[in-house]
């Protein structure tokens, strides 16, 4: 059954092999299962039906995946996006957020795999990834590795506020502070020594040394799973037309999503050697699963579902097949008993009334963010019209918080800089249409 599903021996490999693949893949990416229900708070969500709603949509898609499209690439809730949907669509307006609920949030969410869905059929999402310039693609994925990585410093306390300057260095004496950047030395040892799951290994270590400090607590090992009640079905999809900036926020939804799925692809499935003259073989099954992961998620009540990178983790350690993702699903579902784990790795630790850190999950984000930037020595530093965009987005988004107000500052500055310098034909006429959008935006808001 295994081979007439898998076609192991087709593919060179055998079923143990696949299992230890399936299991590196889970424990290079399972840092998720605790970082997802942290940051989604922030939005007002319940963390155990977080918890619950980003293993059971991750499980999913993660099947399909083997199954559909024989692959072994496994999905869960994307990093970048959770913070978009958190702290930009759910975010309070005096930060520069929308301030919609997270329901609106899980109804654009929704909406967004709909279309991407939709729009397989019709070669737009191929369209989309090639109209872009590589510059402002990894511009982009740069600017939301720093805004991951700049939150995973506030978190730690290794940043704070200051009057004057907005932001300067925390009190590096203080207890927590001392913890996250023990975590971090934790990790980055770990990892450099290639040690499979430094990230998830790193959080436990430093969750362990947090319990002998007592800045962690202890709430038990296994305990039946939460209750997902209060995030299954209720996202709010009549809320997002209701909404003027719709539009926009479906479009970086469907943006990111995009980008992250085709890169993630590309770059795992050429580590492994599937791609065929450049070309993926059943890369229209491995979106869709992509698409239905994210649809799941947002029924479930989480943030948008997409193709892990962390999956190459399994990839160099033999995965070839779907029976890899198999095994990923299967101890994904295994988690949701151990609900007590994740509670005490992302419970935070109240420094002053309002100011609460994470210890523990910090070092993870700061970590995840510099593995991100690596793209920005992909960008034609040597063309203005194409390095000033892709630089903009980069900074904008950290400094204002905001995934949508880099992509809109990449995407106006390239159409301006190609026009005046009499290069307009180089880009794609959709690129000016999103770039008028914008502007649109800003005048109407």
């Amino acid at each position: 059954m295994l081979e007439r599903f898998f076609r192991l021996k087709e593919n060179g490999t055998t079923v143990s092999r696949e299992l230890t693949a399936g299991a590196t893949t889970f424990m290079a990416m399972c840092y998720i299962i605790f970082v997802q229900p942290v940051i989604l708070s922030a939005a007002g969500m319940n963390k155990g039906a977080v918890m619950v709603a980003t293993v059971l949509s991750s499980a999913i898609a993660t099947l399909i995946m083997g199954f559909y499209a024989n692959y072994p690439i496994a999905l869960a809730p994307a990093m970048g996006h959770n913070f978009y949907f958190a702290f930009t669509v759910c975010g309070a307006v005096a930060m520069g957020g929308y301030g919609y609920s997270w329901q609106v949030a899980l109804g654009a969410v929704f909406v967004s795999g709909v279309v991407f869905i939709i729009l397989s059929f019709f070669g737009f999402r191929e369209l989309i990834v090639n109209i872009i310039p590589p510059s402002l693609k990894y511009g982009i994925a740069v600017g939301i590795g720093l805004l991951i990585a700049f939150l995973g410093f506030e978190w730690s306390g290794l940043v704070v506020d200051t009057p004057g300057t907005l932001v300067g260095l925390g009190d590096i004496k203080s207890p927590p502070v001392l913890l996250s950047l023990f975590g971090l030395g934790l990790i980055f040892v770990l990892y450099l020594l290639r040690v499979p799951g430094a990230i998830i290994l790193g959080m436990i270590g430093t969750a362990l040394a947090g319990l002998l400090c007592g800045l962690v607590h202890y709430y038990g090992i296994v305990a039946k799973p939460p209750s997902i009640s209060s995030t299954l079905f209720k996202l709010d999809i009549a809320g997002v037309f209701r909404s003027v900036d719709f539009l926009s926020i479906i479009f970086v939804f469907f943006f990111l999503d995009l980008f992250d799925t085709v890169g993630t692809l590309v770059g795992v499935s050429e580590q492994a050697g599937f791609l065929k003259e450049g070309r993926l073989p059943r890369a229209r099954q491995a979106l869709f699963s992509d698409a239905v992961g994210t649809v799941s998620g947002a029924l479930l009540g989480t943030s948008t579902v997409t193709s892990y990178v962390e999956s190459a983790a399994g990839v160099a350690a033999g995965g070839r097949t779907g029976l890899a993702n198999v095994a990923t699903a299967v101890l994904m579902l295994l988690s949701l008993f151990f609900y007590p784990v994740v509670e005490m790795v992302g419970g935070g630790y109240e420094m002053a009334k309002g100011v609460t850190l994470y210890p523990v999950i910090a070092p993870a984000l700061i970590m995840v963010g510099s593995f991100m930037i690596r793209g920005v020595r992909k960008i034609n530093w040597d063309d203005p019209t194409e390095a000033f965009p892709a630089f903009l987005t980069m900074l904008v988004m950290p400094l204002t918080f905001s995934i949508t107000e880099g992509i809109a500052f990449g995407f106006i500055s390239l159409a301006f800089l190609k026009l005046i310098t009499g290069r307009g034909k180089e880009l794609h006429w959709l690129i000016y249409l999103f770039a008028f959008l914008f502007v649109l935006r800003y005048i109407l808001t």
